[in-house]
């Protein structure tokens, strides 16, 4: 498919501003989806990447596109092609932020590029996202968005080595209640997640897609258990997905100082790639 790039490069530099008060019943909400027994009070530090659920873009209905996300051309360049994903990202943390205070989220669209992949017409978009609390910068984020063209077959057939296990593993149970209820605390309308029906036969999907700031949010909680604090910087990247229908596993080694992460189910390849590091 032919991408008009220099239309969409036009998109390069438009920004958007949010805030959101990070409230106890949101920490509360986060902490129950991933199953974290702490109490969520005013004033202390709020749980690690919970940032991904604050000043999400919000969209009314009428302006949602098939796939439940907003349709494009607003704050996003309008990219053409059919199945959006988060691909990535790298973060760094200055400092944590804190319940009952206001969040503060100021992006801007930073790159648009076309590339050729096996499947096809790839279109990535990076944007950068900066979370300020208190009125200083607490969290910086490079968040990589990937366009893909329509599936041709299932996307759940992939031909690659099975993951290796780290020095520490552990088992993960995202099924369809714990996809629905990230969503939610996110506000992530897209239908990979919930509707298991249009995962399979509109976009090619085995099952409801577990969300990949899920995955990363889920890593880097157990980097900063490993550690006995959380990362100062933290970068993923999604290789293939992964699915609603079985457990996968969560493994950590260290590595150069930090840890290398990853995701997979049993016997497949890797799903999620990440890298933690303190410094």
């Amino acid at each position: 498919m032919d991408l008009d790039i220099d239309h969409l490069r036009g998109w390069i530099g438009n920004n958007e501003t949010m805030s959101e008060r990070l409230t106890p019943q949101l920490v509360a909400r986060f902490n129950a989806t991933l199953d974290i027994e702490e109490d969520a009070v005013p004033g202390a530090e709020a749980p690690l990447m919970i940032h991904f659920c604050l000043a999400q873009p919000v969209a009314a209905a009428s302006h949602l596109g098939h796939d439940g996300h907003p349709k494009r051309g607003g704050f996003l360049p309008p990219v053409s092609l059919p199945r959006r994903m988060w691909a990535g990202g790298e973060i760094t943390f200055h400092a944590p932020l804190v319940i009952d205070e206001m969040v503060t989220r100021t992006s801007r669209i930073d790159n648009v590029d076309v590339k050729q992949g096996r499947s096809g017409t790839l279109c990535f978009v990076t944007v950068i996202h900066e979370y300020s609390c208190g009125g200083a910068l607490a969290v910086c984020e490079r968040q990589d968005v990937v366009y893909r063209e329509a599936p041709t077959g299932s996307a759940a057939t992939v031909a690659a080595d099975p993951a290796p296990a780290g020095t520490k593993s552990r088992q993960v149970v995202a099924d369809a209640t714990m996809l629905f209820r990230y969503s939610a605390i996110t506000f992530n309308g897209h239908r990979i997640h919930y509707d298991a029906p249009y995962a399979r036969t509109v976009e090619g999907y085995g099952g409801l897609v577990v969300h990949g700031p899920l995955q990363a949010t889920l890593m880097a909680h157990m980097a900063a258990e490993i550690h006995g604090h959380a990362p100062t910087r933290f970068s993923f990247r999604g290789k293939t997905p992964i699915f609603d229908d079985a457990p996968f596993m969560l493994h950590a080694t260290e590595d150069d100082g930090g840890l290398s992460l990853w995701t997979a189910r049993d016997g497949g390849p890797v799903a999620m790639q990440a890298k933690a590091g303190w410094s």
